[in-house]
């Protein structure tokens, strides 16, 4: 098998024989369009949330012109915090989806939701057209945004490590990682671009809304990519056994998972906080900080 690795599950002497479920066969082929299609809609995801973060002075001009310019840049970004409020939920929302429909679904969906929550972004009219309406339609179009994060990146790290074998589970799942990496990468090259060839009033007036018009054709690319991938095996397999035995498999709610496991929970969320706090602080406020306060 050239283009494929029998992955077997490890066994001591005094296991049982093997049986063919003991034995998974992992197409390299299908793997490396697995990996490629979760990394760049990653990227094509955090592209959008990049471009927010990263055009930030601006958008506080646009849509709190009344306040002060620190005021501004904490208003802007108060309201790039609240997708993060949202983003369990859609966690919680597509994670038990994607169990059901499929994993490859549930991530066209979210590529949908995050393009047109981006899209959105762009076609709001500035505070001076429609007063106060305009920041609470950022708001609306944050959460969109936040919400379908929520169920991106679960899902995509879920469809990565079910495709991939054993020995190769955590080098295949970096790849997410650096998607987002080089999303962000790009959000800040697009902003960089903006900024140093517009003058103030064009950006002011127009050009903060180009960012967040690319997203809708990156969105099409996005979701073209993961529409043409095909479930995972595990998935496949998972699917099967739950239509045989649906009605005798006890379900288990989240309040008992919660109650059963909130050690490691605590643990992720510890984990988790220390690094995004360290990550945005430098990543996505210091920038925009910055930029406010040298001009």
């Amino acid at each position: 098998m050239s283009h494929s690795q029998a992955r077997v599950a490890s066994r001591d002497s005094s296991s049982p024989s093997l049986t063919l479920d003991d034995i998974t066969i992992v197409d390299h082929s299908l793997l490396k369009r697995a990996v490629g299609a979760m990394a760049l809609g990653n990227a094509m995801e955090w592209f959008d949330f990049g471009v927010y973060s990263y055009i930030a002075v601006t958008l506080g001009k646009v849509f709190f012109p009344s306040s002060s310019p620190s005021a501004q840049l904490i208003a802007t970004f108060g309201t790039f915090a609240a997708a993060f409020l949202v983003r369990p939920i859609g966690g919680m929302v597509f994670g038990p989806l994607g169990d059901r429909i499929g994993r490859q679904r549930v991530l066209a969906m979210t590529m949908i939701m995050m393009a047109v929550g981006t899209f959105a972004i762009g076609l709001i009219p500035s505070y001076g057209s429609i007063g106060i309406l305009a920041p609470a339609l950022l708001l609306v179009a944050r959460l969109v945004q936040g919400f379908s994060t929520g169920g991106e990146y679960g899902g995509a790290a879920t469809f990565i490590a079910e495709f991939a074998t054993d020995r190769r589970r955590g080098f295949a799942g970096s790849f997410l990682e650096f998607g987002t990496l080089v999303g962000y990468i790009l959000g800040a090259g697009t902003v960089a671009v903006l900024t140093a060839t517009l003058s103030q009033e064009a950006l002011l007036s127009w050009g903060w809304r180009v960012p967040f018009f690319i997203a809708g054709p990156l969105g099409l690319v996005g979701l073209y990519i993961r529409i043409k991938l095909e479930e995972t095996p595990a998935f496949k397999k998972e699917a099967e056994a739950r239509e045989a035995d649906e009605m005798s498999r006890p379900k288990q709610k989240f309040v008992e998972l919660l109650a059963q496991q909130w050690k490691p929970l605590l643990l992720c969320v510890g984990l988790v906080l220390i690094f995004n706090v360290t990550d945005y602080m430098a990543l996505s406020y210091l920038p925009s900080y910055l930029s406010a306060t040298l001009h």
